[in-house]
């Protein structure tokens, strides 16, 4: 017969420094800039998925007009990725707070 073995948990040791994370929008020069850059950049994002909706929507309805099966389901397609890109561009900082929230609950 083999001899049972005992596995022990050890209790986690602190660590000796705490580090800690506070995001600060004022923390680094140019931090406004980077803000502003990123609402931009949204801006032109939301603009693209509104040309990709439209155009999207067209090719649908002329294709499915003129019984195009393969492109007016390329143009269905192109509707509903933009209508998504969209949705997920407007939820972006929703999306991501929630997770920096999540992860500042983590111990």
């Amino acid at each position: 017969m083999q001899p049972a073995l005992l596995i022990l948990a050890a209790a986690p040791t602190p660590t000796p420094y705490n580090v800690t994370v506070n995001p600060d929008p004022k923390g680094l020069p140019g931090s406004s800039v980077l803000q502003d850059l990123v609402n931009g950049l949204a801006f032109w994002m939301l603009i693209a998925a509104l040309a990709g909706l439209l155009i999207g929507a067209g090719v649908w309805a002329l294709a499915s007009h003129s019984n195009n099966h393969q492109w007016s389901t390329k143009g269905r397609s192109g509707a509903l990725t933009s209508a998504l890109a969209a949705l997920i561009i407007g939820a972006a900082a929703a999306i991501v707070n929630f997770f920096v929230d999540m992860g500042g609950k983590v111990k």
